[in-house]
């Protein structure tokens, strides 16, 4: 086995509401266009049936008040608790959210697990992702963080982690459940916190004590392009590759950055988005890919399809399959194709220059401190 696809229809149980953006059918719309291309038939791969996680592996880094809390919304004893960031808004109270969050949880740490144990070089669960949870706080429509109890899966083995970011949101929840750890790495590159949730992911969160230089932050403006990004991506992650050398990757591949996304104001299309992927699947290195944000549906399955595709080495013409047009299109796409075409933001110098100036910042402030 090659690479791995976490999968289960137990997913489809629970619902965040008719009216929350984050709809869970955007799983069942990737996996359904993966099928038609015939992309879980590929030599070397597997599609494995997702398990829920325990409350122990849960309580690696969740608190038990939190996890009590949880269950106690999940099975309907209170409808909120805004101490613990629970009630209507971002973080409904709905039924099931405890059983909703061990599935998509433990089909990260069944990544971390093939990964870790040499079965899979590559194992990627479109449900995880779930970054802006913190230890007894659900945020942003997390409410576990699969990605940090997946990187410590890896980090109680003796591994340096990287963790890639790539959502248009930062990366909070596992930059400060890391922030003063030099085994993991954390790089977001994500729009500036001045103008998105959560409003953190400034230049100058570079990690504490013996974790100083180790939290990267790459805060784009509105309106940047593939192009810029990948000025910038191809500026820091070969840098931070050869000064930290991780043992594994662990990565977020959110999809909100793109031009039409409902929640954010940044101009991908799947062009830049398959660069990153390209870069990562080339570079060799034991690889867990989680999911993430995407409020535009069709989107998250073309991009995370195209990801597929990519990780194994595959291509794939650009006409849809007949069968995914209508639900494609029902949720979102405007055209027929799989691939977006080239766009140029109108305000592509501006977002350039604020790049510059990222990365000036990082060759002076961050990567002296790297060992």
């Amino acid at each position: 086995m090659k690479t791995a696809f976490l999968y289960t229809e137990k997913f489809f149980a629970y619902d965040y509401g008719a009216s929350h953006p984050l709809k869970i059918e955007r799983l069942q719309l990737t996996y359904d266009l993966c099928k038609a291309y015939g992309l879980f038939s590929l030599p070397d791969t597997a599609l494995i049936e997702a398990r829920p996680a325990s409350d122990s592996e849960i309580l690696r880094f969740h608190t038990p008040e939190y996890v009590d809390v949880l269950k106690r919304a999940s099975s309907g004893q209170i409808t909120g608790d805004y101490s613990y960031g629970l009630g209507p808004g971002d973080n409904p109270v709905f039924s099931g959210l405890w059983e909703w969050s061990q599935y998509h949880t433990g089909a990260s740490l069944q990544c971390a697990e093939l990964v870790s144990e040499g079965k899979a070089r590559i194992a990627f669960n479109i449900a995880g992702g779930l970054h802006h949870a913190g230890a007894r706080q659900a945020s942003g429509f997390c409410y576990i963080n699969d990605p940090v109890l997946a990187i410590y899966h890896f980090v109680d083995k003796g591994k340096r982690v990287m963790y890639l970011d790539i959502d248009a949101h930062h990366g909070d929840g596992v930059q400060w459940a890391f922030y003063e750890d030099p085994r993991v790495l954390t790089v977001s590159f994500h729009q500036d916190g001045r103008t998105l949730f959560p409003g953190t992911g400034d230049l100058s969160e570079m990690g504490r004590g013996e974790g100083l230089g180790y939290a990267v932050n790459i805060p784009m403006l509105p309106g940047t392009d593939d192009h810029v990004f990948w000025e910038g991506f191809n500026s820091v992650l070969p840098v931070l590759m050869e000064l930290f050398s991780p043992d594994v990757i662990v990565s977020q591949l959110g999809v909100d950055t793109f031009l039409d996304d409902p929640l954010a104001a940044l101009e991908f299309t799947t062009n830049g988005f398959c660069r990153v992927i390209t870069y990562l699947t080339d570079q060799g290195i034991p690889w867990v890919a989680l999911g993430g944000g995407g409020y535009n549906p069709a989107n998250v399955a073309r991009a995370w399809t195209l990801a597929w595709t990519i990780m194994n080495g595959a291509d794939l013409p650009d006409d849809l399959p007949e069968s995914m047009v209508k639900p494609l299109s029902a949720l979102g796409l405007r055209g027929e194709k799989l691939r977006d075409n080239e766009h140029q933001s109108p305000w592509q110098e501006e977002s350039r220059l604020r790049m510059k100036k990222c990365l000036e910042y990082l060759e002076t402030k961050i990567f002296p401190k790297i060992k």
